[in-house]
């Protein structure tokens, strides 16, 4: 097994970075609390894109795709979240182009971290940073329900909370994670039938997640240890 193992990160050669999903998860929870404390504001809104570009950019810079593509996609990445970062910053961009682009951005990560997760466990099995990868999933999942949540409270005609509809930003986040978690606090409640079913959806995703794939990996991780 040891031998096996050995062979094949000589495989990976020298010019392979390592994978970095906990530094990935830690971007994306930085990115998370400063969006539940943010204003709706420019500065603030081009933070968002600065945070999500960059975790989007240590996912695929940190992969162990081969150098000249890796580093191809990460200067690509990391140059068009700049562009739009001064954009957004400036003034130049709008509110509703700077949700579009960090959208984009936390959809783009789960989908670049899902193949290397995949790669990962096939070499290295269970260890920390495939967990910690799958956490970032989790956090963004929750993110991404807090962005569908802002965009049918805008172009809905109603009110989505039956607390009003002066919310904010972070509000949506804030509400999406207490549905993700099955937390409900209840301070904010869905006042339609498409948030209803936003948020039935939301909680099935959450749980499930967290009793399978979560529930798996942790799993393995410990049987990985004892068997060491």
């Amino acid at each position: 097994m040891t031998a096996v193992r050995v062979r094949e990160q000589a495989s990976v050669g020298p010019d392979q970075a390592q994978f970095r999903y906990r530094a990935v998860l830690l971007l994306v929870l930085v990115l998370l609390i400063f969006e539940v404390l943010a204003p709706d504001e420019d500065w603030a809104r081009a933070v968002d894109v600065a945070l999500s570009g960059t975790a989007l950019t240590v996912t695929v810079a940190t992969s162990r795709a081969r150098q000249p593509v890796r580093r191809v996609r990460a200067r690509a990445v990391a140059v068009v979240a700049l562009l739009i970062f001064i954009g957004v910053a400036t003034g130049l961009l709008s509110a509703g182009v700077a949700w579009a682009v960090v959208t984009v951005l936390l959809a783009a990560i789960p989908v670049a971290l899902v193949g290397g997760l995949l790669r990962l466990v096939q070499v290295d099995g269970v260890t920390l940073q495939v967990v910690a990868g799958a956490l970032a999933i989790y956090l963004l999942v929750g993110l991404l329900f807090a962005s569908v949540i802002a965009f049918v409270a805008k172009v809905s005609g109603t009110p989505y909370f039956a607390q009003g509809s002066k919310v904010t930003g972070g509000d949506h986040v804030y509400y999406s994670f207490t549905v993700l978690t099955t937390t409900g606090f209840g301070d904010y409640t869905a006042a339609t039938a498409v948030g209803h079913a936003l948020a039935v959806l939301e909680m099935l995703t959450g749980q499930l997640y967290l009793v399978t794939v979560i529930g798996i990996l942790v799993g393995n991780f410990r049987g990985s240890r004892k068997e060491r």
